[in-house]
């Protein structure tokens, strides 16, 4: 059974953090909208949707995945690097604690979930703006245990890892390469975002299909030229509070319902 955690739009999400975009007006209305269709989405290709309620207090609370990493049946709880995102952690936490085994980071490290690109049993952690050496090295003491390896990958002109780099099929990766170190990667696939497009690099896996957001049809079209099934979704309204397809659920699986 695969499982999605999502969390409905805030209607404060005009006051969301902004750290590589200039602020523009978000249509709330809009962009619930499109996060109705995207939680569709995730219906279609089979997964168990549970919704956490949206917070008038929490502007980038819609962003569930930077709160956590799941690991087999764990979930580390993160500690976001914006100070202000840190009070979503919580409700995230009482959550995910009735269906998997929670861990804890503790300040002062830092870390988002976007941060975080499992391949296979590997986590390559990027070393961003919100994620501190003393959260990687916290990640890697609670995951090694667990057969996971960590692998730091320095980031530069985007808010997270997979910002710039997200795996579409096993061990096959799409990237803007000049958002990161590539040298840190060992033994996958690139593909390469279309020059026109930088920003197209973050795509959500779910099963053998790709959600990807309809801003950029031309590296949605090389995917589908190398045989990947691209299920488009408009998150335009949630780009602009520099979100993406992958920041808006926490995805995992389980042996049971």
């Amino acid at each position: 059974m695969r499982h999605a955690l999502v969390r409905g739009v805030s209607p404060a999400m005009n006051r969301c953090e902004l750290t590589h975009r200039v602020r523009e007006a978000i249509d709330i209305k809009r962009a619930e909208g499109q996060h109705r269709a995207y939680v569709a989405a995730l219906v279609d290709l089979g997964c168990r949707v549970h919704e956490i309620p949206a917070d008038p207090n929490l502007p980038d609370s819609v962003f569930v995945e930077d709160t956590a990493v799941v690991v087999g049946d764990a979930a580390v709880i993160t500690w976001p690097g914006a100070a202000s995102r840190r009070p979503e952690i919580e409700s995230v936490r009482a959550f995910l604690s009735d269906r998997l085994e929670v861990l804890r980071m503790e300040p002062p490290a830092t870390l988002d979930g976007g941060d975080v690109l499992r391949v296979g049993r590997m986590l390559y952690v990027g070393a961003s703006g919100r994620t501190n050496a003393e959260g990687i090295a916290q990640l890697r003491a609670l995951v090694t245990p667990r057969g996971y390896g960590v692998v730091p990958v320095v980031v530069t002109g985007c808010l997270h890892l997979k910002s710039a780099v997200t795996e579409v099929a096993d061990g096959v990766l799409l990237a803007n390469r000049n958002y990161l170190d590539v040298d840190a990667f060992v033994g996958v696939e690139w593909i390469d975002v279309d020059p026109r497009e930088p920003d197209a690099a973050n795509g959500l896996q779910v099963g053998d299909e790709v959600l990807f957001p309809t801003a950029y049809p031309r590296t949605a079209e090389r995917l589908r030229r190398l045989g990947t099934r691209v299920h488009a979704v408009d998150v335009s309204e949630l780009a602009k509070a520099e979100g993406a397809v992958t920041c808006c659920s926490l995805i995992w699986d389980t042996a049971g319902s």
